[in-house]
């Protein structure tokens, strides 16, 4: 029987369906805080069930000879050492979509809450003032919403929005406008959005393009009179430059659940009397604790018992038999799926995926999960091979599998094509003898290029100059180049290049080399290897 240590507060409902399927449990929900202990203890336990409290570090990881998965109840996992963990061969589930709702919900009444100034209207009731005057608030009726990120939990928001009669406008680059008609939005343009927009709330994730989104000068093109809410992540918004159009009047109100740094004890939004602000509170519900918790125990026991794998931050589902064979064309689609996601600024319509010889005949589904995971994580990083392809039907792409029997000289390769609007862009790869993935071809342009976690494309007209102003600017700026692949399709067409260097480059590296005149195209990319 597996033995499932639970160190963090749960509910005794979730304890029991460990019970009830035949998993032997023990909850002591204060160990997590004391880590000495758990370190003593760990070694006695198959699974792990926690919260935020217990820090799963290589350390205790060090400790848990037996461990073989670790649940989390709830979304984030930055207490977890997820690559500690891959290496002792632990899986490290969570639980991405136990909270939507509860989420929504929160954002929507921080949205009345700022409207009607219901929080200073509370304090000054309690107070024995009866100032009704004071507290003139508006209706959200007929108003026009503007969402940033139309993914799960955006999507529930539009819903409620819709129902009180708001007009809603979206910006999300992976909406198309089939998943846009379908929500009942109008899709529209970043700063169409701020400018239309009565109120705008904020759910997306925090990466390298959402950060500040509502930038300083992003807040200047707002409407006048805009109440602004978030209850996503902190970050998104420069608060400083935030509060200065609170006090100037343009922005109306706002209201925050996150901020950039928390806990937050300190913010120059605090002590203004047109914002509302909360301590992170966005699943704080008996319900959505509860679903967590039931979430991780279900989870946790089928891949006990059974070895079903659901919502693994690090392990694709596959079987073990599987998983010998795919390894390596696992890692090659999420490369092309990576390279494809970080080439892309515009909504992606439909992610084509070609499947030649012998991977033809492997778990189509789990590389089809590979490949939109790395699509997604472009604008997501914590997109997992399980949650990525919900993303991606949530945000209305379409996904299309072709196998055919082998063409060429190679034994296998995966092709991938995504489509927009405007264009369609291709990268295939194969794996080599030696388990190695390589892109063998860009753009329909022939290549052999090894894949590294620093990486540069960039496309050009084929004519004389080009490759030594691009190894003379790399040079003059320190960036060494590891490998170095050329490719074009006839002389004086289009010619690209593909570096594999030692380290990231620099903001002003890609700004120098794009400087030069030279280039069509200058793309850093970055993969994990």
């Amino acid at each position: 029987m597996p033995k499932v240590l639970v160190s963090d507060k749960l509910s005794e409902t979730a304890v029991q369906i460990f019970r009830d399927r035949g998993v032997e449990v023990d909850y002591l929900p204060d160990l997590g805080k004391d880590k000495e202990k758990l370190a003593e203890v760990i070694g006695q336990y198959d699974g792990l069930a926690i919260r935020s409290a217990t820090k799963v570090t290589a350390k205790l990881l060090e400790n848990a000879t037996r461990l073989k998965v670790i649940g989390r109840a709830g979304i984030g996992v930055d207490n977890v050492d997820i690559p500690a963990a891959s290496k002792k061969g632990v899986i490290v589930m969570n639980t991405p979509f136990g909270n939507s709702v509860t989420t929504a919900e929160h954002a929507i009444a921080l949205m009345f809450a700022v409207a009607r100034q219901l929080p200073e209207a509370s304090v000054s009731t309690h107070e024995g003032k009866w100032e009704k005057n004071r507290f003139m608030g508006v209706e959200v009726f007929n108003k026009t919403l503007g969402i940033i990120g139309a993914g799960n939990i955006g999507s529930i928001v539009i819903d409620r929005a819709l129902g009180l009669k708001m007009k809603v406008l979206a910006y999300d680059p992976f909406l198309s406008e089939e998943r846009a008609k379908e929500l009942g939005v109008k899709k529209v343009e970043l700063d169409e959005l701020l400018a239309k927009a009565d109120f705008i709330t904020l759910h997306v994730p925090l990466t390298e393009k959402t950060r500040n989104i509502l930038s300083r000068e992003n807040l200047a093109k707002t409407k006048k009179g805009v109440r602004i809410v978030n209850a996503a992540r902190g970050g998104l918004i420069d608060e400083a430059a935030l509060a200065e159009l609170l006090k100037s009047g343009h922005v109306a109100g706002a209201a925050l659940d996150v901020f950039a740094v928390e806990p937050a004890t300190e913010s120059p939004l605090f002590g203004l009397p047109n914002v509302v602000v909360t301590p992170h509170l966005g699943a704080s519900t008996t319900e959505a604790q509860e679903n967590v918790a039931l979430q991780v125990a279900e989870q946790m026991s089928d891949y006990l018992l059974t070895g079903a794998v659901q919502n693994a931050l690090n392990m694709p589902s596959v079987t073990a038999e599987e998983a010998a064979t795919m390894g390596p064309w696992l890692k090659l689609a999420g490369h092309l799926g990576t390279f494809i996601g970080q080439m892309t600024d515009e909504p992606i319509k439909a992610i084509n995926v070609l499947y030649d010889g012998s991977v033809a005949e492997m778990n189509l589904k789990a590389l089809n999960a590979a490949v939109i995971a790395g699509v997604m994580k472009a604008t997501n990083p914590d997109v997992n091979m399980v949650s990525a392809p919900v993303m991606a039907a949530e945000r209305g792409v379409q996904l299309q599998t072709t196998t055919q029997a082998k063409t060429g000289v190679f034994d296998g390769y995966i092709k991938v094509t995504m489509v927009t609007d405007r264009r369609e862009r291709s990268i295939a790869g194969t794996v080599f003898s030696d388990g190695k993935p390589r892109f063998i071809q860009i753009r329909g342009i022939n290549v052999d290029a090894e894949i590294g976690a620093h990486m540069l494309y960039t496309r050009n007209k084929d004519v004389p100059g080009v490759i030594g102003a691009l190894g003379m600017t790399l040079g003059d700026l320190g960036v060494n180049i590891a490998n170095f692949t050329l490719g074009r399709t006839h002389a004086g067409d289009d010619a690209i290049a593909i570096l594999y260097l030692d380290e990231a480059m620099a903001p002003e590296a890609v700004e120098a080399l794009r400087a030069t005149g030279k280039f069509l195209q200058v793309r850093p990319l970055q993969f994990e290897v």
